[in-house]
């Protein structure tokens, strides 16, 4: 008993004496520009040139090192798009402790009071996120977002500007942390190019987000300033292809004393061309389509923050939006097959109408007096009116040469209403643990009216109602620790979601009420300093839209008509993701693993049309297949070969069981189908840099073939060049880009369902993009916090969404 406590008593005076030889050093890094922290920063800790130790900065920019030898250090500091530091820290026993706190500056020259953009876009890997840092490379992509879109590793961009992540379009796209009434390929369309900060790939998301999104979120975060004094911004570009395209946009910043007001104003039009060719093969029909969209769009925010004082802040903002389109659509069938009833079918359809959207967002913040303790609440409305008169003019050509014509209108009204109240907790309950908890009601109000002239449609069903109401009420919790080199975070959310679907008022029905729980969990691992492992685990789902449930026409063609399914079911997805970081001297490098697997997967069926004694006729629809399973994996490289020229190569593969039921001709059931659908992306974005106001960007893009249910689709491939010339103490920028320069861009497919055909679809990919941005403007900059809605962190206030 008495050698026990000896060697207890002998161990103490040894910790004892180690604890009183050893000391801390801990610190704070911050962006130079706006004193922003600066999260997941390498910091190195050497001793005559060895690395002793490393860490990773938090999401506060805070590092630590504890318990080292009374001793001297060299401090190295290094961020992607910023300059190293290095510094030297002592360490002895009249000073056991030592604070570095440092603000690092950007590679890019530096300039007071606006937006500085760096020259070159990065990669980095968070907790739970991908955040690809924008910069003038990309910006030189094209006038709006959705051009920027597809040079984003994992993410592709059809001809129609609807996004997918990692193979899958059920993917959720937020500006600034908040959902939009309207369609993402379209706003995406509106949103100039250079007022992107960043763009964020939540691809398995923690339960504090909304569920929704099977291959994830998409966050694209729009530049704010909150510089005391006037600033501002001016961008314009015109694209040249069939015929010029135009854009432009301002974005202005008053701020004095306690209130910031911010406005932005933009504009996009023009005549966008697209056209196809289906040949069926087993009859020898040839449809050719020719798709022009005359738009017209303008977008607009005004707002302000008040800070109360230094714990309390307010904010009021509206976005208004107005779209005009006329679209024209001409389909030109010819039958070559010796049909004794037709000869040719030519329509001639157009499509016109407005779009407006009106949002309002009130938010309010409390800081408490402990860092990181935080209150906030949010309410936000948005109204979305949408009209559209179609006229459809038919002319059939008989064998004998007689003919005769249709003509009818049709008539559509859409209003969605979506009002949604969130409040948020963070309680950073130690240096190490952290508590969050929030709410959120989402109610979802959507009315539609349809009136046909067809006349080959029975008359009481040419006039219809359809509504389609969602009520989510949600509430979630998430705890996490963070070690020296391992950190967690557990969380669950909590879901009441109900759906009334109405046609005809109470002709027919369809409601669903269910209960559901959202778990997630993370785990991170930093094996050393440039070398980080992360696990996630999250359950997802994706409901269906009021697109694909209306049972009204959404598109029509003499041989293909669209309706929605009124009983889709939600579609649940859990998803296993593993992702590696390295830090290199010069770059990155970011890869992930991930496995999911999916229920009652929504997808499109084609069928006959039970309706159409020739058979001609199809039927385009949404249905629930059973189950489907997934897996695939991605790997970016951010690297700077020399002083002038770096790259950012990245590849993603994606694989997916599919089963399904498919139609064949003639035949009045359908048949089950599995395919194991594959598909591989490749991008390459290098920049060159030969002087310090000029650049050039070359850019490579490979989609490889995929075979899906349905159909089989071809190869797509394409290059771009590009430069950039900055003047005026980098004041403005003029870049020029020359899209797909070997016009290969395009869209073919081939299928035996539900009857052979091949096909091919394309569009202007081969523009030219000139585009001129001119920051102006100065003042002390000071940085007002605001919370953004799904995000959970704070940005500077401003902006246009």
């Amino acid at each position: 008993m008495k050698l026990k406590f000896f060697l207890f008593a002998l161990l103490g005076i040894i910790a004892t004496a180690q604890a009183q030889n050893t000391g801390s050093i801990s610190g704070k890094i911050t962006e130079k520009s706006n004193n922003a922290p600066i999260s997941y920063a390498t910091v190195s800790l050497k001793e005559n040139g060895k690395v002793i130790s490393g860490v990773n900065t938090d999401d506060n920019g805070d590092f630590s090192f504890k318990n080292i030898a009374l001793k001297n250090y060299t401090i190295e500091i290094q961020y992607i798009g910023f300059k190293k530091y290095i510094g030297s820290v002592i360490l002895s026993e009249n000073r056991k402790t030592a604070t570095v706190n440092v603000a690092l500056e950007e590679e890019a020259t530096q300039l007071k009071g606006v937006n500085i953009v760096a020259e070159r876009s990065t990669i980095e890997q968070k907790i739970d996120r991908k955040v690809i840092t924008v910069g003038k490379d990309l910006t030189t992509a094209g006038a709006s977002a959705s051009d920027i879109m597809s040079n984003i590793p994992s993410v592709n961009v059809d001809q129609d500007g609807k996004l997918s992540l990692r193979g899958n379009d059920n993917v959720r796209v937020l500006i600034d942390g908040r959902p939009s009434n309207i369609d993402p390929a379209q706003l995406l369309k509106q949103i100039p190019s250079t007022s992107i900060k960043k763009i964020e790939l939540i691809t398995n998301p923690s339960a504090k987000y909304n569920p929704e999104g099977m291959s994830g979120i998409i966050n694209i975060v729009l530049h704010k300033s909150a510089n005391t004094g006037f600033n501002g911004s001016y961008s314009g570009g015109i694209t040249f292809g069939e015929t010029a395209k135009y854009n432009q946009s301002l974005d202005l910043n008053y701020k004095t004393g306690k209130v910031n007001f911010f406005g932005n104003g933009g504009q996009n039009f023009g005549t966008y061309y697209n056209k196809g060719r289906i040949l069926r093969l087993d009859q020898d029909v040839e449809q050719n389509l020719k798709i022009s969209n005359e738009n017209d769009n303008y977008l607009y925010k005004l707002g302000m923050d008040y800070l109360i004082n230094d714990k309390n802040t307010l904010s009021f903002y509206t976005n208004q939006n107005k779209s005009t389109g006329n679209g024209n659509v001409i389909t030109n069938i010819d039958y070559n097959n010796g049909d004794p009833d037709i000869l040719n079918i030519y329509q001639n359809s157009l499509y016109k109408g407005p779009t407006k959207t009106g949002t309002y967002n009130l938010a309010y913040k409390h800081i408490f007096k402990k860092e990181g303790h935080t209150l906030d609440f949010e309410g936000n409305y948005s109204d979305t009116k949408s009209n559209q008169n179609a006229s459809f003019d038919t002319n059939t050509t008989r064998p004998d040469n007689t003919s005769n014509s249709v003509i009818y209108s049709d008539q559509i009204g859409d209003q969605r209403k979506l009002s949604t109240i969130n409040v948020d907790y963070v309680n950073p309950l130690n240096d190490k643990t952290t508590l969050e908890a929030g709410a959120e009601a989402r109610i979802t109000r959507t009315n539609n009216d349809y009136n046909t002239g067809n006349p080959l449609v029975p008359i009481d069903e040419r006039v219809s109602n359809y509504t389609y109401d969602t009520d989510i009420y949600s509430a979630y919790v998430t705890f996490g620790q963070k070690f020296k080199k391992f950190s967690y975070q557990l969380g669950t959310r909590f879901e009441s979601y109900k759906v009334q679907a109405n046609l005809n008022h109470g002709q027919d029905k369809f409601n669903d009420d269910y209960i559901t729980l959202y778990p997630s969990a993370y785990l991170t691992y930093n094996l050393n300093e440039k070398n980080v492992l992360q696990f996630s685990y999250s359950r997802r789902v994706d409901r269906p839209s009021i697109e694909q449930t209306k049972p009204i026409r959404e598109f029509s063609t003499p041989l293909v008509t669209s309706y929605g399914n009124p009983e889709l079911r939600p579609q649940f997805t859990n998803s296993v993701e593993v992702n590696y970081t390295k830090t290199l001297e010069k770059g990155s490098v970011t890869a992930g693993v991930y496995v999911r697997s999916i229920n009652d997967q929504i997808s499109r069926t084609l069928s006959p049309d039970p309706n159409d004694p020739s058979g001609y006729k199809q039927i385009l629809s949404y249905t629930n297949y059973d189950h489907n399973s997934a897996y695939g994996f991605d790997v970016s490289l951010n690297y700077k070969l020399t002083k002038w020229w770096d790259i950012q190569p990245s590849i993603d593969f994606s694989s997916i069981k599919q089963q399904g039921v498919v139609f064949e001709i003639n035949k009045p059931t359908g048949t089950e189908r599995s395919v194991t659908t594959t598909a591989f992306n490749a991008r390459m974005n290098s920049n060159f840099k030969p002087t310090k106001r000029l650049s050039f960007l070359l850019f490579g893009f490979y989609r490889g073939p995929v075979e899906d249910v349905q159909q089989n689709r071809h190869e797509m491939y394409k290059m771009d060049i590009g430069s950039r010339y900055t003047l005026l103490d980098n004041k403005m920028n003029i870049s020029v880009r020359f899209n797909d320069v070997f016009k290969t861009m395009k869209y073919a497919f081939d299928g035996i369902y539900p009857y052979p055909q091949t096909g091919q679809f394309s569009w202007e990919s081969r523009t030219v993009y000139l585009g001129l941005t001119y920051n102006f403007g100065g003042g002390k900059i000071k940085n007002l916090q605001r919370k953004q809605r799904e995000d959970n962190t704070n940005k500077g206030g401003g902006g246009m969404f």
